[in-house]
């Protein structure tokens, strides 16, 4: 006796549609999630958030109290911790920031480290090394990091190519394109390195932005 095979009409053909829409779904979500970036938890009141940097953090080129970690405050509600060093290339920031993170053991640490470096053409492989370490520190603390890409002091004002990889290589939040757009604008600079008070007000903005998306 021979058995011919028993098919189901129309059921191979719906299977295989169905397959085809969950990996659709599939392959949304996760380019949803790859373009909303890394997320960070809500910051209450009490949250500590440290601004570590250079001179850009301590707001050369504008007044007392329009610093950029002055104006994220008032935009946030929250308290921003200031440590910002002028002059300070990486390799000091790096040396400088175990003692800062135990003593304020911030929830968000927003990071802007470069700087000087750069100014004085010194090693970039030096500074990335330094970047990663300070990052590599601060995950250790177990705090959420911000990176903020910092221009090449000439007319390109490129960011180098390894801050956005760092960023993502620690899943840190990153700003790239701030201090790039304010420092092509006359009326948003002191000088050629250092925004004036309207200048952090932009950049202070940007930062209000990132944070409030990310934790939506």
């Amino acid at each position: 006796m021979i058995f011919s095979p028993v098919t189901h009409k129309g059921r191979p053909r719906t299977a295989l549609r169905f397959g085809a829409s969950l990996l659709l779904v599939a392959a949304l979500l996760t380019a949803l999630a790859c373009e909303r970036g890394p997320r960070l938890a809500a910051l209450d009141e009490t949250a500590v958030i440290l601004a570590f940097g250079d001179s850009l953090t301590a707001g050369t080129g504008a007044a007392s109290g329009q610093s950029y970690p002055d104006q994220l405050a008032e935009r946030l509600g929250r308290q921003v911790i200031a440590s910002g060093i002028p002059g300070e290339t990486s390799a000091e920031a790096l040396r400088r920031l175990p003692q800062v993170l135990q003593q304020q053991q911030p929830d968000l640490v927003i990071l802007c480290s470069g700087g000087n470096d750069l100014l004085r053409r010194q090693s970039q492989s030096a500074l990335e090394q330094n970047l990663r370490a300070m990052l590599e520190l601060i995950r250790q603390q177990g705090s959420a990091v911000l990176l903020i890409g910092v221009p090449q002091p000439d007319l390109s004002l490129t960011v180098p190519e390894f801050y956005p990889r760092l960023a993502r290589e620690f899943g840190a939040l990153y700003e790239g394109d701030g201090l790039r757009h304010i420092l092509r604008r006359r009326e948003l600079k002191s000088d050629s390195v250092h925004p004036n008070a309207a200048g952090y007000a932009e950049l202070a903005g940007r930062l209000a932005e990132l944070l409030t998306a990310a934790s939506d």
